[in-house]
């Protein structure tokens, strides 16, 4: 199966969400984590009310951790441009200027079993993020004839995910999303996975 069908996925997706650009990985965490570490970023900000994934990106990539109250609903931002859009799904919602990441888990909206999506507006972006979740390699020839010059984390989506991605869109584009709200999470700062390190730092 050729990895072309990956980018017709992501065309297909940017369009859905009025994105100028797409690039598909294997989840949203990793995803996030790709736009965190492009950024160079030193903080993040986590509503206490999210899934565990998102604050374990501080000690996997030595961030500054702020908790919030943040009552959010769709979506919410983790820096000044990095948006945690994992449940939300709106056509035309994508907004200009930010990185936002989606997720096609097995109980969000586009149910895939594994998969998410980063939407964003700068075509050297594209370039940057494809690399780093392909291993630092171009998907467009064998890696053994590039010279590789990117950190690459091998967070690539798989051409059969795209594949059901493009088969279930359809009927995901002509269906009402479920409304997720921060309620639907339990307070993070309770487990004691985040009561120690920098997850207790003011």
């Amino acid at each position: 199966m050729s990895f072309e069908i990956i980018a017709d996925f992501e065309k297909e997706i940017a369009e859905f969400f009025g994105a100028p650009y797409a690039v598909a990985v294997d989840c949203c965490t990793h995803g996030l984590e790709l736009c965190l570490r492009m950024n160079d970023a030193k903080k993040i900000t986590v509503p206490k009310h999210t899934y565990l994934s998102v604050p374990m990106l501080a000690e996997k990539l030595d961030l500054e951790i702020e908790w919030t109250d943040d009552k959010w609903q769709d979506y919410y931002y983790m820096t000044d441009d990095i948006v945690d859009a994992a449940v939300y799904w709106q056509p035309g919602s994508y907004i200009p200027g930010t990185y936002m990441c989606v997720s096609f888990q097995f109980r969000k909206h586009l149910s895939l079993g594994r998969g998410g999506i980063i939407l964003f507006d700068n075509k050297e972006d594209y370039d940057t993020l494809k690399r780093m979740s392909y291993d630092g390699r171009s998907p467009d020839e064998s890696w053994s004839v590039q010279n590789i010059q990117t950190i690459g984390y091998h967070y690539y989506m798989t051409p059969e995910t795209a594949e059901l991605g493009l088969q279930k869109l359809p009927a995901a584009i002509e269906t009402p999303p479920k409304k997720w709200i921060y309620t639907d999470w339990v307070d993070l700062t309770t487990l004691d996975v985040f009561k120690q390190g920098r997850f207790v730092r003011k």
